[in-house]
């Protein structure tokens, strides 16, 4: 090799190199300005934490029965809070919330008249938030921008707690965070950066006087817990990939993956993102439940999949010694 070919390729690699440290540089810039915005985000949260007092709630009274007690698993998943369609808003997300919540502690009432039910487990599974920027033509859909969804799901959530603290001698709250909740397009920004986790951490914030009240949260992709001996897998639904509705062979052969090791052990899986309510059952014996949204008037889900399902969430009572389900109610919102 030359003298020349030497120079030439050692000024390439000083470009290169100069190339690299330009492109660490930004991306370090771009980095710092996103955690920037969320620690700015948390700072805000804690302030109106410490300005607005929260009410005083009256505990139930204890259930000293003896008897078998059970446990109300809520799913509460895929508000798109933000979206608007012709029968859909901000609004409507928070009645049919506060409605959902009242039939759950309706339903637990009636429960409670043959056996005790002192302890609520409440899913939060992602996509709480309709979020920006996710797909083009998405701001043509959109009431309310991000400032405005994340504030108003972290409400909505501290009201469901707080209801559920006012009903239950123990409430446990396990977070998932979905797609729609990510900053921007997909791969752009760090995927634990999620408009639900803030929401999320706003709401466990605001609930800090709640004695009774515990959270959980992490930046997997699943939760894994367990009531009793009832072992629960939570994820948000994305994982599954498809254009073309629910695909229930698709999340029986991924769901099937997972319960051959690929998580912790488990019974049953919960999931939404696909907005139609199903239980499916997989090779070993456990269970798939897929919960709907309270969302209604999907244009797109109508012209392109041919599917529009009723505003719903899910609410199952579980035998904690038994572990398995042993009652299942859809709540139907509209």
């Amino acid at each position: 090799m030359s003298i020349g070919n030497d120079l030439v390729l050692a000024q390439q690699l000083e470009e290169l190199q100069g190339a690299l440290k330009r492109a660490q540089s930004a991306q370090a810039k771009e980095k710092l300005k996103t955690d920037q915005i969320v620690a700015a985000v948390y700072q805000a949260a804690k302030d109106a934490a410490v300005a607005i007092k929260p009410p005083k709630v009256t505990k139930p009274k204890k259930d000293t029965r003896k008897n078998k007690a059970e446990v109300a698993l809520i799913h509460a998943t895929d508000w798109q809070l933000g979206k608007k369609t012709a029968s859909y808003g901000v609004e409507t997300c928070g009645a049919r919330m506060e409605k959902f919540v009242e039939k759950v502690t309706h339903i637990t009432d009636i429960q409670r008249k043959h056996h005790p039910v002192r302890e609520a487990v409440l899913m939060l599974g992602g996509d709480m938030v309709e979020g920006l920027d996710i797909f083009p033509g998405q701001a043509w859909e959109i009431e309310a921008h991000l400032f405005e969804q994340l504030f108003e799901a972290a409400r909505i959530i501290e009201h469901m707690v707080r209801h559920l603290d006012a009903h239950f001698e123990r409430v446990r709250v396990i977070c998932e965070f979905g797609n729609h909740g990510r900053i921007g397009r997909y791969g752009v920004n760090p995927r634990g950066d999620n408009i639900d986790r803030m929401a999320y951490k706003i709401a466990e914030d605001r609930t800090k006087d709640l004695k009774a009240v515990t959270w959980q949260s992490s930046e997997d992709w699943y939760q894994h817990f367990a009531i009793g001996k009832y072992r629960v897998l939570l994820v948000h639904g994305d994982e599954i990939r498809t254009y073309s509705g629910t695909p229930l062979f698709g999340i029986i052969k991924r769901v099937s993956a997972w319960a051959a090791g690929i998580v912790p052990d488990f019974h049953d899986c919960y999931m939404g993102h696909w907005h139609n309510p199903a239980s499916i059952t997989i090779g070993n014996g456990n269970r798939v439940f897929i919960t709907g949204s309270p969302e209604s008037g999907n244009v797109y889900a109508q012209e392109h999949l041919a599917a529009q399902a009723r505003p719903s969430q899910r609410l199952h009572f579980i035998d904690p010694e038994e572990g398995r389900v042993a009652s299942e109610y859809v709540i139907w919102l509209d």
